[in-house]
């Protein structure tokens, strides 16, 4: 089975990821070495909670380099919310510069009537990226389970994988570009869809 290292930098609910990538066929490593994350088949970059702290912790456990080695590589790479922000330029979240790997921010939900802040439950996806492996077999408007307050904007939208609307607000919640994909929504939380998603892209590591 492909062996799939999990980025363990204290940001995340590393055990659900990890069981995610189980069902989907994968065996994952939780490692902060940079080492195991050359040496995987491919890596996730799991996250929950606020952008500054994840990226000082990243920073503190030297993974910045590795996490751009492992990237320019060419395996398959997978953020998951936290996960996904961090790859972007800046956020209104905090003053931390990010890992730079999208152009864009990511940006706060702006109020509105009725508008529930966080964003969390069930949402349909509007694929933007039909040719985008991840959602192979996943049909039109696939549901997945969305916790956030921030969501990223990157400046070149073909970069956009998939959207979904919040109130009166489409944004981005997937992005693709070369072998770097991300996701705000928890695929390892999303059931039948969410489980699919990580199989297809365990799949992309034998293709």
């Amino acid at each position: 089975m492909p062996v799939v290292a999990v980025i363990d930098y204290d940001m995340g609910n590393l055990h659900s990821a990890c069981k995610g990538l189980e069902l989907a066929g994968a065996t994952p490593i939780v490692t902060n070495n940079p080492q195991e994350l050359a040496a995987a088949d491919g890596i996730v970059l799991p996250g929950v909670g606020s952008f500054d702290p994840a990226m000082h912790k990243l920073r503190a456990n030297q993974l910045e380099q590795p996490i751009h080695e492992a990237i320019a590589s060419g395996k398959p790479f997978l953020g998951i919310c936290l996960g996904m922000q961090i790859l972007f330029e800046s956020s209104e979240e905090g003053q931390e510069k990010g890992l730079g790997l999208i152009k864009g921010k990511v940006k706060r939900f702006s109020p509105e009537p009725n508008l529930t802040i966080p964003h969390m439950g069930w949402n349909q996806l509007e694929i933007t990226q039909e040719k985008c492996q991840l959602w192979q077999d996943l049909g039109d408007h696939p549901w997945m389970y969305f916790v956030h307050s921030y969501y990223t904007s990157p400046i070149d939208d073909t970069v956009s994988a998939a959207k979904t609307t919040h109130g009166s607000q489409t944004v981005t919640v997937a992005i693709a570009k070369d072998n770097v994909m991300a996701v705000q929504f928890h695929p390892e939380k999303s059931s039948t869809h969410g489980i699919h998603l990580l199989t297809n892209f365990v799949r992309m590591m034998s293709a």
